[in-house]
């Protein structure tokens, strides 16, 4: 009995070693695919500019293919680490896992509750904006409403806009990281402090976050820096939208 309960739990630790390093490598292709993205954006503005619309929107077409194939990352992403944290070995070795169905369950599971569709039509709205202003500068686009123009930081897959640790906003943090379970997002220093204080084990202090963090779960996340940076640039953009509102109501008062 003892043996077998050591082989579970040597297998089981294994499983979330091999997920956990899976997750890392892919969130470093999610920071390539997000760096590429941006790099078609300014692709396209450079088109605009040489008025080779038909090439602008081909760039557009490979920007949309190329958000799918992040967003079918990121799915996989999740599902690997659910399923390494949530791997249990069969009772008898003679027993195999089917990782595939396990895999497909999982994606299914994370695609139900993704958020990432809203954060592609932000990121396809930025695309054709900045094409857009480079001969309307200042011109709503077509189709445009005053809800389509607000965008807020619900649009990120950013969870958290402070550090609930440091008390700064993320866009301040110097070293920021991300637990890879609750996704929550911290100042490095600060909460490496906090875990210490904890035994190298806590709650997270997020209210009503139900995990519990660890030091080693918190892994190298490139993708970080530019979504970070994609809710600067959101915020910049809702205060610009904000002083053009006021400027309208200042004109209707005189």
């Amino acid at each position: 009995m003892a043996s077998t309960s050591a082989r579970t739990h040597s297998t089981a630790g294994r499983i979330r070693t091999a997920a956990t390093n899976l997750y890392s490598d892919n969130q470093s292709l999610l920071g390539d695919i997000r760096k590429s993205f941006n790099l078609l954006k300014d692709v396209a503005v450079d088109l605009e500019k040489a008025n080779q619309f038909d090439k602008v929107k081909e760039i557009e077409n490979a920007a949309v293919e190329l958000l799918a194939t992040c967003d079918h990352c990121m799915l996989l992403s999740s599902a690997i680490q659910c399923v390494g944290n949530n791997y249990e070995p069969p009772p008898e070795p003679s027993q195999l896992t089917d990782f595939e169905k396990l895999l497909k369950t999982e994606v299914a599971k994370q695609k139900a509750k993704s958020s990432s569709s809203t954060v592609n039509q932000s990121m396809i709205r930025q695309f054709r904006e900045a094409v857009w202003n480079v001969h309307h500068e200042g011109q709503p686009m077509p189709g445009d409403d005053q809800d389509d123009i607000v965008m807020t930081s619900t649009d990120s897959n950013i969870r958290n806009t402070t550090c609930p640790v440091s008390g700064k906003h993320v866009t301040d943090l110097e070293n920021p990281v991300r637990s890879i379970d609750c996704k929550h997002i911290y100042q490095q220093k600060e909460i490496m402090h906090y875990l210490l204080a904890k035994g190298g084990r806590g709650p997270c202090p997020i209210a009503g976050c139900p995990w519990m963090l660890q030091a080693d779960k918190f892994v190298p996340d490139p993708l970080l820096p530019l979504e970070i940076q994609e809710l600067r640039d959101m915020m910049k953009h809702q205060t610009s939208d904000t002083n053009v509102i006021e400027d309208f109501t200042l004109l209707d008062e005189d």
